[in-house]
């Protein structure tokens, strides 16, 4: 499978690829009627979750998630899915500064590419500076250190999920 902005994974249905992509326009395109998307952020040990209302206008943090097996981690997002009714899933991609690809943006490529099974389109969207982004605001809520600690990741999810659908939305379409 190519490493580039625009490729299908084959679903549990042969006939129906599954969209995962980097581009706003195509995701737009994969959901024309809108609907609920669940955003993730990918870490080492945890998931950071974020849901958005169906017309993509405001993104809310969700639960924090252990990471585990995949098998274990897909049943989990799986159940999110249907308890929100999810069209579409937005995953941080974690490029490098300059923009390249590294280690960690090649992992959650992988990750998307094994959650196409789920048979959501899924958009791969830059996380530049989110975890920032979801401390700076947690700071300025007054938290302490260990609160956000536990919150930091479902901030950082709801902080590219916003971003993600100010674009498909057409405010600032990538």
């Amino acid at each position: 499978m190519a490493q580039g902005p625009l490729t299908s994974v084959e679903s549990a249905t042969p006939a129906a690829p599954v969209l995962v992509t980097t581009q706003a326009r195509a995701m737009a395109a994969a959901l024309p009627e809108g609907g609920a998307l669940l955003g993730l952020d990918l870490g080492t040990q945890t998931i950071g979750t974020a849901f958005c209302d169906a017309g993509w206008r405001i993104a809310s943090p969700g639960k924090t998630l252990k990471r585990g097996k995949f098998t274990l981690d897909k049943q989990a997002l799986a159940a999110l899915i249907a308890e929100r009714s999810v069209r579409g899933i937005v995953i941080g991609l974690p490029l490098n500064m300059d923009g390249s690809e590294g280690p960690r943006a090649q992992s959650a490529r992988a990750y998307a590419r094994n959650l196409a099974a789920l048979g959501l389109p899924i958009l791969l969207w830059d996380e530049h500076w989110s975890t920032t982004s979801a401390e700076r605001g947690l700071i300025e809520q007054d938290m302490s250190r260990a609160k956000r600690a536990t919150r930091i990741d479902s901030a950082a999810a709801a902080v590219i999920l916003q971003a993600a659908i100010d674009a498909l939305a057409g405010n600032t379409l990538g």
